[in-house]
């Protein structure tokens, strides 16, 4: 009987630590989001007066490491990171980044708001225009890996890729996503699955 139950218990150690690695590698996935949707592009809206793109992104979890993919004409468009006043005021003047090269990947490194308007006034004034909230990572990562930013804006720190123009200041670099989807993965229900199994195996063996 002891041996039975000894087997038992090493089989819902191993399982437990089968979850618990896969939550791991689940952890370290970064998701790209088409800006608009799955067909979207970076255009005028349909309806001007709806804040489609906004609508959009509150649909959507955002988490550090993952990008935002603007599509759009090269030759008639472009996607400019501002602050909050600018979004605000539609000022394409004074950008933090600049981006026109009608396929811009841009990464999100650090929590909190992101501000994004067309490069042409009168389509940021038509709601071209886009606010991303990045969640805080409850691990802490960041606060490893990413130095605090003295701006009240996300910035970047690689160079940009050809057809990217920023202004001297610190900014995220642009790499390529790991994962085309549509929306992350909320990881606490993945954990409470996971604690649930493990729960019930011991239950089980006991």
């Amino acid at each position: 009987m002891a041996p039975t139950v000894l087997r038992s218990n090493g089989n819902a150690l191993h399982v437990l630590g089968v979850l618990s690695v896969l939550l791991l590698i689940q952890r370290g996935k970064a998701f790209e989001f088409r800006v608009g949707g799955p067909r979207g592009s970076w255009t005028v809206p349909n309806d001007p007066n709806a804040a489609s793109y906004n609508q959009w992104a509150e649909m959507n979890r955002f988490q550090i490491g993952d990008t935002l993919l603007f599509v759009y004409p090269a030759d008639k468009d472009s996607a400019l990171q501002v602050t909050k006043d600018d979004y605000t005021n539609c000022n394409t003047a004074s950008p933090i980044a600049k981006f026109s090269d009608g396929h811009t990947v841009f990464k999100l490194d650090q929590p909190g708001p992101y501000y994004f308007i067309s490069g042409v006034a009168e389509n940021c004034l038509k709601n071209e225009k886009l606010i991303v909230v990045v969640m805080a990572d409850r691990s802490d990562r960041s606060n490893k890996t990413v130095p605090p930013s003295p701006s009240p804006s996300p910035t970047f720190e690689d160079s940009p890729p050809v057809g990217v123009e920023i202004n001297p200041a610190p900014a995220p670099g642009q790499e390529s996503p790991t994962n085309n989807g549509a929306a992350s993965i909320d990881m606490s229900v993945i954990g409470s699955i996971g604690t649930f199994l493990g729960s019930l195996i011991l239950l089980l063996v006991s």
